[in-house]
């Protein structure tokens, strides 16, 4: 633990701090582990560029874990060690693809993200000038979110105005 870098964390106790950065941990570790699953079973039109934008967001998630992992060991805290918690302590849980059509799969997925921008904005309004580390961390990561909803939700569109196009050709 860093005792003066904690020394800067004002008008917050450092234990909420790290009881929310864990729930975030949780909510890396299954929106990672949802790519990654989505990016083996998804089926249909444009497949493969769903695929490409999946698997990138896995390894952005991951990433993400990373870092929130590392912010909870300088705050003297301990990452979730049981995998088992992060279902009980995730603020975005984890949607089982039922439906592997690659409009199905990116609406969960976008879903996701919407979830994680809420997270990470109650965690930025939370920190900000009281625990700027944290608020960095979670800022660039917010950052980041918004980019996958954006970059989901705009192939989602392409593609089911492809499909509307197909079906309007074939009428």
């Amino acid at each position: 633990m860093a005792r003066r870098g904690n020394a800067i964390v004002k008008g917050i106790e450092i234990d909420e701090v790290i009881r929310l950065l864990n729930k975030a941990y949780a909510d890396e570790w299954l929106a990672y582990y949802q790519y990654y699953i989505e990016e083996k079973v998804v089926t249909g039109i444009m497949k493969d560029a769903a695929v490409t934008e999946l698997s990138q967001h896995a390894a952005d998630e991951l990433r993400h874990a990373d870092m929130v992992a590392q912010r909870i060991l300088q705050l003297g805290g301990t990452p979730l060690l049981n995998p088992r918690r992060w279902f009980e302590e995730s603020n975005c849980g984890y949607e089982e693809p039922e439906d592997f059509d690659v409009v199905a799969i990116l609406q969960d997925a976008i879903k996701g993200e919407q979830c994680a921008i809420s997270t990470y904005s109650e965690l930025a309004e939370l920190t900000r000038n009281k625990d700027i580390v944290t608020y960095d961390i979670v800022s660039r990561i917010l950052a980041d979110e918004v980019e996958h909803e954006e970059d989901l939700q705009a192939l989602h569109d392409d593609i089911t105005e492809f499909v509307e196009q197909i079906k309007k050709s074939i009428k």
